[in-house]
């Protein structure tokens, strides 16, 4: 096993997800690619290794146990231990006139956004946390939105994404807690309002600029901050 860290990014093939594997990458990690897509993957490993920096696809669907299993596997035998994990996979869901109007809401949609935003984090991080327990130092971050935010309830109304980010905030807090007299450590991170597919590309911010907070939590200290929800700015309320 070598001493280069590796880190794995779901939903990487795109986006904030590519953006922060192109950022920990031209800082010295080697990137895993955690994406569904096969050409899509493999089409982003490839833009990376063009940009100098060593990269691999892994097939995943956070969705998935036998993927989530397998891209463990996958991780075991390219690097032998994971230093970073980046949750980044996440959907808005279906919208009705660009919102999720709780009163017709259908429950379909929730159960779909909380299966990928919720249910596989929760997945991939307890398969990968084997792997980041034979780090020095593991990160894990977890990308939420300050639409999840009960205090500042920014955006649209949105009955299932919104939510769905609040009870990741709420796990990213019971991981912590669980994780708290371990060298794992468990924040979550909004990149806020940035120029995706996922925005229409109808915003402000570059998926560079986006990816940043992810990129420093990844590469905390020691004697970082746990169990927080941070932006650029720095603390996001609950």
């Amino acid at each position: 096993m070598n001493d280069t860290k590796t880190a794995l990014v779901t939903g990487a093939n795109k986006g904030i997800g590519f953006a922060i594997a192109q950022g920990l990458g031209a800082i010295g990690f080697t990137v895993g690619v955690g994406a569904r897509d096969d050409a899509r993957r493999e089409e982003a490993v490839e833009r990376l290794r063009s940009a100098g920096i060593e990269a691999f696809g892994v097939a995943l669907d956070v969705t998935s146990d036998d993927s989530v299993a397998a891209a463990a596997a996958t991780i075991e035998r390219t690097a032998g231990r994971l230093d970073v994990l980046v949750n980044n996979a996440g959907i808005s869901g279906r919208t009705d006139g660009g919102a999720q109007d709780p009163t017709t809401l259908d429950l379909d949609v929730v159960r779909t956004v909380l299966d990928t935003n919720v249910f596989g984090v929760v997945w991939v991080t307890n398969a990968m946390l084997p792997l980041l327990s034979r780090a020095n130092s593991p990160r894990i971050v977890n990308m939420s939105s300050n639409m999840g935010s009960l205090t500042l309830q920014t955006g649209p109304i949105m009955a299932a994404y919104a939510p769905s980010k609040s009870m990741l905030n709420s796990v990213t807090a019971q991981y912590a807690r669980q994780l708290a007299d371990t060298n794992v450590i468990v924040n979550a991170a909004c990149p806020g309002y940035v120029a995706t597919d996922f925005t229409g590309f109808n915003a402000p911010r570059t998926p560079e600029q986006g990816a940043a907070i992810a990129i420093r939590l990844a590469t905390l200290p020691d004697d970082g901050p746990r169990g927080g929800f941070f932006d650029d700015e720095g603390v996001v309320p609950w």
